[in-house]
């Protein structure tokens, strides 16, 4: 994943694994935000994120929908997934896929 070098993730507690696993796998930045204070529905996603990715077990779907869109009027890719390291796995690559 040469051209993706940063990731949003949104959701979740403790993600420490999770962003060892997205670093091994190219991404250069990874940042969360928990999606539990109200504050993440009012602020933007960074410009510099190439994609967001949203671990649907530990968000709301108002959040997500909010996320989405926010991510869709700032032209970032987004993708859900659950926490599980198969699923994101196989999100993120579709997305990859996509763009290359």
């Amino acid at each position: 994943m040469t051209d993706m070098t940063s990731l949003l993730i949104v959701g979740g507690d403790n993600i420490e694994s999770l962003k060892e696993k997205l670093s091994a796998h190219g991404f250069d930045e990874v940042l969360h935000v928990s999606g539990r204070k109200t504050n993440m529905v009012r602020t933007g996603i960074p410009v510099h994120i190439d994609l967001v990715l949203v671990l649907t077990d530990f968000v709301n779907h108002n959040l997500s929908a909010i996320v989405k869109k926010r991510a869709n009027e700032q032209s970032v890719p987004i993708c859900f997934a659950k926490r599980s390291w198969s699923s994101i796995y196989r999100e993120v690559e579709k997305q990859f896929v996509k763009s290359v």
